[in-house]
């Protein structure tokens, strides 16, 4: 089972997957009842950052929108929900569905614009776009040529008044001498 890749560590983070890992083996093979406290599970998420935003994408297969919650609170989304057990007629010999609880946990490496957050479902995948905060999003910075620690552009103009000073403190000569 893939893990979502987050960008900060979470020492914590690797046990929780083996947790729910485990607590889905019991589940399937002894039943839900039977464990207590491992019922939320983590769906598989991808994660990406471009200039102005980052985009997560959860695999939910057959759950409704009406059924999740997203919640950011500063620089940590949260998505939660539950996958409700079908009523079935017959007995199940074999179930190999994810139900139940589950939640994810992101915190993202920068400041983001709460604001501006937007969700979609589509296909069973939820895709979630967080915008970045002003102060967040990369800055092109021009560099000027420097002489001597001073920067090109404000030696320009110093260098011009100083030729316009010298030409007019320089007399006039008849005949271009």
């Amino acid at each position: 089972m893939d893990r979502p890749r987050v960008w900060v560590r979470n020492p914590l983070a690797e046990f929780d997957d083996l947790l729910s890992q485990m607590g889905g083996l019991l589940e399937s093979t002894v039943g839900g009842a039977a464990v207590p406290g491992l019922a939320t599970w983590t769906p598989a998420a991808d994660v990406t950052e471009g200039d102005e935003a980052y985009h997560v994408e959860l695999e939910l297969p057959g759950v409704r929108r009406q059924e999740i919650d997203i919640e950011v609170n500063g620089q940590e989304l949260t998505v939660t929900g539950e996958i409700k057990e079908r009523e079935r007629k017959g007995v199940l010999r074999r179930g190999g569905r994810r139900t139940g609880r589950f939640e994810y946990r992101l915190r993202l490496p920068s400041e983001v614009n709460t604001e501006g957050v937007k969700a979609a479902m589509s296909e069973g995948i939820l895709t979630i776009t967080v915008p970045k905060a002003e102060t967040a999003k990369p800055r092109h910075i021009e560099i000027t040529e420097s002489i001597q620690g001073e920067s090109r552009q404000q030696q320009e103009p110093q260098q011009q008044q100083q030729q316009q000073q010298q030409q007019q403190q320089q007399p006039q000569q008849p005949g271009g001498f």
